[in-house]
C-alpha cells in the first residue's frame, strides 16, 4: 500500500461547488480508495450543496450530505498532484496549484440549471450524476492501471 504521505491529492472544480464537483469528488474517491486523496472547490462557490445532489447520490449508495462548498483557493497551499474541471468556466478560470502536473477537462452539463418539475429536475441531476460515474470510474481505472503497470502495490 502506498505511503500515506505520498498519496496524490486530485481536486475536482466547478464555479458553484454545489453539485458536480461533490458528486465526480465521491464516486472518484471511492473509485480511488486509498490510492489518492480527492477534493472539490469552486471559483465562485454557491455556499451549499444542491439538495437534488445529495438525494440522487444517496440513490446509488453514496452519502454527501456532509459536504461543503469551498473556494478553490483554500486549497492552493496542497499539494494537488491533478486538477479536473467539470465545468467550462472553471476550465477558463482554473489557477495552477503549486506542484500540479496534471490537468483535465471533463465537462457536464450543471443539473442546478435544470428546469421544470422537481421529478424533471431530478431526471436530469440522474442523468448527470451517471455520466460523471462512468467518466470518473473509467479514470480511476487507469490510473490504477497505471501505478499497477509500474509496479506501485495498491
Amino acid at each position: 500500500m502506498q505511503n500515506i504521505k505520498e498519496k496524490p491529492k486530485i481536486l475536482i472544480l466547478c464555479t458553484g461547488n454545489s453539485c458536480r464537483s461533490h458528486i465526480a469528488e465521491a464516486i472518484l474517491q471511492k473509485a480511488l480508495g486509498e490510492f489518492a486523496d480527492v477534493y472539490s472547490a469552486g471559483s465562485n462557490p454557491a455556499g451549499y450543496v444542491h439538495p437534488m445532489a445529495i438525494q440522487v447520490m444517496k440513490e446509488i449508495g453514496f452519502d454527501i450530505s456532509n459536504h461543503r462548498s469551498k473556494h478553490l483557493n483554500e486549497f492552493l497551499n496542497t499539494q494537488i498532484e491533478t486538477v479536473i474541471t467539470v465545468c467550462d468556466n472553471a476550465d477558463k478560470n482554473c489557477p495552477f496549484f503549486p506542484g500540479q502536473l496534471n490537468r483535465h477537462h471533463f465537462p457536464f452539463e450543471d443539473p442546478a440549471r435544470a428546469i421544470g418539475s422537481d421529478e424533471e429536475k431530478l431526471t436530469v441531476f440522474r442523468k448527470v450524476r451517471d455520466q460523471i460515474k462512468i467518466m470518473f470510474e473509467a479514470y480511476a481505472a487507469g490510473r490504477i492501471d497505471r501505478a499497477k503497470a509500474s509496479g506501485l502495490k495498491i
